[in-house]
Parts: structure tokens; C-alpha cells; sequence
């Protein structure tokens, strides 16, 4: 009960109630580790963003996403992770991270009303607006620029304060030099 309160709760607050939203929602799991670890967990929205939320279950059930980077983190934007063929941690290519994707097809965008506001996790693409593949970002403040641009498919439900403590990138394009990352990814 609690948990469908929490999942109405979470519905009204990101833009809006539907008859989906009463139906439990799968929970994505990452445990953070590097100079800062935790756990966050991320409501995924298959009611509004159904190929991209079944992407992240797929990639998340196969283990691609354990020891990937956060490679790109901006103070007071995002922090992005989810290149699962050069964000590898353990491997030679993170010089290469946030220019890869997975081995499936890039997605259709499945744009919604619901805005980017703090906690929000979108879909990472290119210029392209279907190019959504594997590569995800979670914000740290609110982003109305991205509003109908990027595809929304979760929402962080617990462990915001985790987020706000990954390692930060330099510069403007906010690369980050030994990243914190995402340890193990589980569905809940």
C-alpha cells in the first residue's frame, strides 16, 4: 500500500496522474561506487516510455551496465553514464566514454509532458531525436530546455543525495577523470 501511495506521489509531482500510475512500477537499482558510493533507485515509467524503459531493463538484466562510467557530469546539470561499449571502468577505452552505445538499434524518442526537473532521468542521443540507445543521465536541478527534447523514463525515488555527490567533470563538456560509477544495475 505504501508503495502505491509513493508511486501516485511521485506521479502527481513529475506532471501528472494516470490509471498507469496505480499499476507498481519496476525499479532500476545502481550501486555507486569510486570516491563515492551508495545506492539510488529510479522509478522506470513504462507507462510513458515503454522501449526505452524495456532498453534499460534489457541492458540492466544482461549485466551490461555493471562498472560503467559516469563520464560526463556537469555541476548543477546532470550526470550521465550508460556507454556500455567504452564506459567500462575496468577496461582500456574510457578515454573513448560517452561515444558508444550498445550493440541493439537505437530507439524511436518517446517524448512526454513530463518536465526535467531534479531527480528526472532522460535518455541521452545524439542530434538525431531517435538515437536514443543505452547511454542515460539523471538531473541534479531542474532543466525546462530539455522539456519535450529528451525522452523521460524514470525518476530518482530514493538516494538523490548519492547523485548530487558523483564526481564532477571538468571544463564545459563536464568529462570526468577517474569516474565514479555504476558498480552493479538490478531490477527491482
Amino acid at each position: 500500500m505504501i508503495k502505491k501511495i509513493l508511486t501516485i506521489a511521485v506521479a502527481l509531482l513529475v506532471g501528472g496522474y494516470s490509471a498507469q500510475a496505480e499499476k507498481e512500477r519496476d525499479v532500476l537499482i545502481l550501486e555507486i561506487a569510486g570516491e563515492n558510493s551508495g545506492t539510488v533507485k529510479i522509478e522506470l515509467f513504462n507507462d510513458i516510455a515503454p522501449l526505452h524503459v524495456e532498453r534499460i531493463k534489457e541492458l540492466t538484466q544482461t549485466g551490461a551496465y555493471n562498472n560503467i562510467a559516469f563520464h560526463r557530469v556537469i555541476d548543477g546539470f546532470m550526470a550521465q553514464t550508460g556507454d556500455v561499449q567504452y564506459g567500462d571502468v575496468s577496461g582500456d577505452n574510457l578515454d573513448r566514454a560517452g561515444m558508444g552505445g550498445s550493440d541493439l538499434p537505437d530507439l524511436k524518442a518517446e517524448f512526454s509532458a513530463l518536465p526535467f526537473r531534479r531527480g528526472t532521468v532522460g535518455m541521452a542521443r545524439s542530434q538525431n531525436p531517435d538515437s536514443g540507445n543505452s547511454q542515460f543521465f539523471i538531473m541534479f536541478e531542474d532543466g525546462s530546455f530539455l522539456n519535450g527534447q529528451y525522452t523521460v523514463f524514470g525518476r530518482v525515488i530514493s538516494g538523490q543525495e548519492v547523485v548530487d555527490s558523483i564526481k564532477l567533470g571538468d571544463g564545459q563538456n563536464g568529462s570526468v577523470t577517474n569516474p565514479d560509477y555504476i558498480k552493479t544495475a538490478t531490477i527491482e
